[in-house]
């Protein structure tokens, strides 16, 4: 059972962890270069919406491997916090802020407000620093935990 939680580990990571890295800093800015706004906020969109659900799939497979080895005793370690604030900041962006920005890209001749007053570009620096602050905690889980 340990080498099979080992392997599904190792894997979990390497997706969802690479997965936000490649799509953020790679493949993103390379849309937005060689394609025109709409398109490439479309394609990128489409892409961070797939690696949502990745993203939910492996960190649950993540916190039982991490149960699983530490018990619950290992609820009081860095790595799993830095697990639980990168499942939050997916669901967040998931399930809070993408269908708000798909609904005021729908409006856009409304100006929306909210919790922090603002209409798209608001909302999408907000995802944007919520994908920064899971990349940063993704990096931080892969080079400080076992």
């Amino acid at each position: 059972m340990d080498g099979v939680l080992d392997w599904s580990r190792r894997v979990a990571q390497t997706i969802w962890i690479g997965g936000v890295w490649t799509i953020g800093l790679i493949v993103a800015p390379l849309l937005f270069s060689a394609l025109s706004r709409d398109v490439a906020s479309g394609l990128t969109w489409r892409l961070l919406g797939s690696m949502g659900w990745v993203g939910l799939v492996c960190a649950a497979v993540l916190l039982v491997d991490w149960l699983w080895r530490h018990g619950l005793a290992g609820m009081r370690e860095g790595g799993f916090w830095l697990l639980l604030l990168m499942l939050a900041c997916t669901l967040v962006n998931h399930f809070a802020i993408a269908p708000m920005l798909v609904g005021l890209k729908a409006s856009a001749a409304q100006a929306a407000t909210g919790v922090f007053g603002g209409g798209f570009a608001t909302w999408q620096a907000i995802s944007s620093l919520l994908l920064l602050v899971q990349s940063l905690c993704g990096l931080v889980y892969v080079t400080r935990t076992d």
